[in-house]
């Protein structure tokens, strides 16, 4: 029972997240089951199980709120399922110590890429310019999918900047969209790890918690989209991914000494509460300025 709580607490914090940023909850949720020493594609498969109900709840609240492109959600959803089922026959095929490094080592890099968008608001994953160009929505779809199903996680920090940069829409409807579109992603990748027999070792207590979490909070998450500070909390949460995966990795090449250990954590929180102050602080003046008329918001 405790278990489950925990897991819903999690559940809820990553879909508050994933629901008003664009992305979160599948690289929060792999993070946590690869800590906890859940095998690769069995983490994915897991979290993908959990985005079931979570991103279909979801997509519902946002289209609800009028945060939904309906053309650029089929021209992304359906790249998106087919690459997200190519990554999960992938990653169910190659071995287990070449999938943990990979998925961790891809979990680092959206980390990097979470806490640098939204900590110093640049952007480190190339994205195509253009204004609203709709043939660069199906290979963005197509990416997304399979680096969503090969790292546990990824549509997001993938799909959420690039529509960002190839259509006009508020930030509020980019988000929408992307949630709406991963649903579609969930349900292909699932299917593409029950054909790689991967669902069978899913621990599904913590699988119950996620949902219970993710689907309570959905609709909340929906309704703030826009709202909430997204700068400090995409930082606090790229650092959170970044430090939990890289133990992982240095953990593959032997133990550090504990005092090091500790060391090297609480240097890491450290900077990375620095940050997300500091981007706090930046997007105050921002929303201050825009507010007053002398600055028109960035969508990027």
């Amino acid at each position: 029972m405790w278990l489950v709580a925990a897991f819903a607490l999690a559940g809820g914090l990553a879909q508050l997240v994933d629901g008003t940023l664009g992305m979160g909850f599948g690289v929060t949720s792999a993070t946590v089951l690869l800590a906890l020493g859940v095998a690769p594609a069995t983490a994915s498969a897991a979290t993908h199980a959990a985005k079931l109900p979570t991103t279909l709840i979801s997509g519902l609240s946002h289209w609800r709120e009028g945060n939904v492109d309906r053309a650029v959600l089929l021209r992304v959803a359906i790249p998106g399922a087919i690459g997200g089922f190519l990554g999960a026959v992938i990653l169910t095929s190659i071995s287990l110590e070449a999938a943990k490094s990979s998925m961790a080592g891809l979990l680092v890099f959206f980390g990097v890429v979470i806490l640098v968008r939204f900590g110093f608001g640049l952007r480190i994953i190339p994205v195509p310019k253009g204004g609203h160009t709709a043939r660069w929505l199906s290979p963005i779809g197509l990416l997304g999918g399979f680096v969503d199903a090969t790292g546990g996680g990824g549509w997001g920090p993938v799909v959420t900047p690039s529509l960002m940069t190839v259509t006009r829409h508020e930030p509020r409807k980019v988000v929408g969209t992307t949630n709406a579109a991963e649903f579609v992603v969930a349900v292909s990748v699932s299917t593409g790890f029950i054909t790689g027999a991967a669902h069978q070792d899913i621990p599904w207590l913590p699988v119950l918690g996620l949902v219970l979490g993710g689907v309570c909070v959905a609709p909340i998450a929906a309704r703030l989209a826009g709202r909430l500070p997204h700068a400090p909390m995409g930082a606090m949460v790229g650092g959170l991914v970044i430090l939990v995966n890289a133990v992982t990795i240095v953990g593959a090449f032997g133990d550090l000494p504990l005092w090091l250990d500790l060391a090297l954590m609480l240097g890491w929180i450290g900077f990375v509460s620095r940050i997300a102050w500091a981007a706090w602080g930046r997007e105050k003046a921002e929303r201050a300025a825009v507010e007053e008329g002398e600055l028109t918001l960035p969508v990027g």
